[in-house]
Formats: C-alpha cells, sequence, structure tokens
C-alpha cells in the first residue's frame, strides 16, 4: 500500500517513516511533485489535519493522511495548543518558540503539560480520525540534542530524559505522534 503523508517538515517524516510497517510505503508531498505550503488556518488540530488532508486528496488524488500536533501547558490555559510551531511567530522556528514558552513559564511552578497529535486519514473517498497524547512537564533548561520542534524542553512522564535524549524508536514508543500513527498502523493492517 502507498500513502501520501501530507508533511513538508523531514524531521516528522523520518519519525513516522520509522514506525511504518514494511507493507505501507510511504510517499512525501515532493515525491507527488506538492511544493506548495499549505496553511495550518482552521483554529483546532483536527481542522488543520483535514485541511492538508483534503488539499492533497483535492488537488492531487491520492490517498493520504496529515497530522498536526500541539503542545498544551496547563498553567498557560494550553498554550501553545494549535500555534505550537509559530508561537514566537510565523517564521516556525523552534528556537525561538522554545525561548519565548521557558520565558512565559520563569516563574511557574506547576510546569505541567502534554502534546497531543491528530491524523486525518483520507482513503477511498473516506475520511477517518486517529488521536494520541503524551503527558509529562516542561524542563526549566533544554536538555539533549536529538528530536525537533519541543523535545529538547519537554520530558514524558514517567522518564527522566527528554524527548531530545531519547532514540527515535524509544520516543516513537511512547510519544503523541507513535501513538496516533500506531492507531493508523492498526487500522490499515485490519
Amino acid at each position: 500500500m502507498k500513502l501520501v503523508f501530507a508533511t513538508h517538515n523531514l524531521n516528522k517524516l523520518n519519525e513516522v517513516q520509522q514506525l511504518m510497517p514494511k507493507h505501507i510505503i510511504l510517499l512525501s508531498l515532493e515525491d507527488i511533485g506538492c511544493t506548495e505550503e499549505i496553511l495550518e488556518t482552521a483554529g483546532t488540530l483536527l481542522g488543520n489535519a483535514m485541511l492538508k488532508a483534503n488539499f492533497i486528496t483535492q488537488q492531487y488524488g491520492f490517498d493520504c493522511f496529515a497530522d498536526d500536533t500541539g503542545l498544551e501547558v496547563n498553567a498557560l490555559n494550553g498554550e501553545p495548543g494549535v500555534y505550537s510551531a509559530r508561537y514566537a511567530g510565523q517564521e516556525n522556528n523552534a528556537a525561538s518558540n522554545m525561548k519565548k514558552l521557558l520565558s512565559n513559564l520563569e516563574h511557574v511552578e506547576s510546569r505541567q503539560a502534554q502534546f497531543k497529535t491528530v491524523i486525518v486519514l483520507n482513503l477511498k473517498e473516506k475520511q477517518y480520525v486517529f488521536e494520541g497524547n503524551c503527558k509529562g512537564e516542561i524542563l526549566k533548561n533544554k536538555q539533549g540534542e536529538n528530536g525537533f520542534g519541543y523535545d529538547p524542553i519537554f520530558k514524558p512522564k514517567g522518564y527522566h530524559r527528554s524527548f531530545a535524549e531519547l532514540t527515535i524508536k524509544e520516543k516513537g514508543n511512547i510519544s503523541h505522534r507513535g501513538k496516533a500513527i500506531q492507531k493508523l498502523v492498526a487500522f490499515l493492517s485490519t
């Protein structure tokens, strides 16, 4: 089976490829000739994932899936949430986003947070939704060199290391995206 993953984020693409079984061949947007930036203008993670999946299905005619992920910090009333990728501005810069988040939490003791991923699958003219969550906390300083986005400052519950200190396989087993992908793969394997 061939499926398009509607993302231009090469880090995300690599992470998801590691989680896919061999019978599912993942195609990138570049593989299908899509160079357009699909704007995330919805007010929810589900809405943004639907926008991306529907764009690829309607414009290119492929079965595909798309995701959107948000980091929700309890003390900040769920911020940055749907704006996680552009928390510090439209340039989508991970270092600036982390700096702003750490600044907003500077004098906050309770740093509980969760990552949430929503995947929308368009398959044979039907649409399916899968979700994954990972609870944890925001660290006071960056730790680790792996991963991307907020990984250096997010420590999953029950772990002593940040996402950026875990291997792709370790992270994939417990992360929000990993859990959502596991549900997607289980669905595709039935």
